[in-house]
């Protein structure tokens, strides 16, 4: 089975975060945050967390801006002004206007496999990796999504 992984690293301290890839065989996590530099926790900034996953885990890292939100919608959604669902609307919007379907498609069905979209909510019902991995899955239905907690 062609599995593709989403994963948050909030309330996960380094050594559950790095042995939960570890036991799923993951060898690619692609961040999707908006911004991967300023995190509260200190093994999840970009510089470090690529050299902790290579070190440690043998797991390549790449940022994937093409999938992050826009800060407005980001914003939007964190002050409360716009709901969950109105949230995921203008992230559907926002993927069509960046043609992520070709963008996807171009990559190939291997490159997203044993592939974890990394953000920084603790759970995936309300963040935008669930939904990039939905998007992924639609273009390469042999890929089945699994979060892991």
């Amino acid at each position: 089975m062609k599995k593709i992984f989403t994963i948050g690293f909030t309330k996960k301290n380094a050594e559950t975060f790095f042995e939960l890839l570890k036991k799923n065989n993951v060898k690619k996590v692609i961040d999707v945050r908006l911004n991967n530099s300023s995190q509260l926790a200190g093994f999840s900034k970009g510089d470090d967390l690529c050299y902790f996953l290579k070190e440690i885990a043998k797991i390549d890292y790449i940022h994937m801006l093409e999938f992050a939100p826009t800060k407005e919608i980001l914003d939007a959604y964190k002050k409360g002004t716009i709901d969950w669902k109105t949230y995921e609307q203008k992230y559907d919007l926002l993927m069509e206007k960046r043609h992520i379907t070709t963008y996807i498609t171009k990559k190939g069905e291997d490159f997203w496999k044993d592939t974890c979209l990394l953000c920084s909510e603790e759970t995936p019902e309300c963040c935008h990796r669930r939904l990039a991995a939905k998007k992924i899955i639609s273009i390469f239905s042999e890929l089945v999504e699994k979060d892991i907690i």
